[in-house]
């Protein structure tokens, strides 16, 4: 089942996002085909402000587990997260 994961950083947080970001890729490609779909959100100044992942997780508790062992969540650097059951109906992949 697919989940749909937004994070929003906190404000201020961008030296952080950035010093932590080595560790949160090499996660992701950790976790492998748990992770359907990934990428930041951008501010309008284009800076990364947030994150987007689609995780495909039995239930919505595998989801927030995946999630929370994040490194970027294990430094703290999001003010909220929003997980959502996602049914993709249309798209070209």
């Amino acid at each position: 089942m697919l989940f749909f994961v937004y994070r929003v950083d906190k404000p201020g947080t961008l030296d952080l996002r950035m010093q932590t970001r080595p560790a949160h890729m090499e996660y992701a490609e950790e976790i492998g085909d748990k992770l359907f779909f990934a990428g930041p959100t951008m501010d309008d100044d284009g800076n990364m402000c947030g994150s987007v992942w689609i995780v495909d997780a039995a239930d919505k508790a595998e989801a927030a587990a995946i999630t929370a062992a994040d490194p970027y969540e294990k430094v703290d650097l999001f003010e909220s997260k929003i997980i959502r059951q996602f049914v993709r109906t249309a798209g070209t992949h």
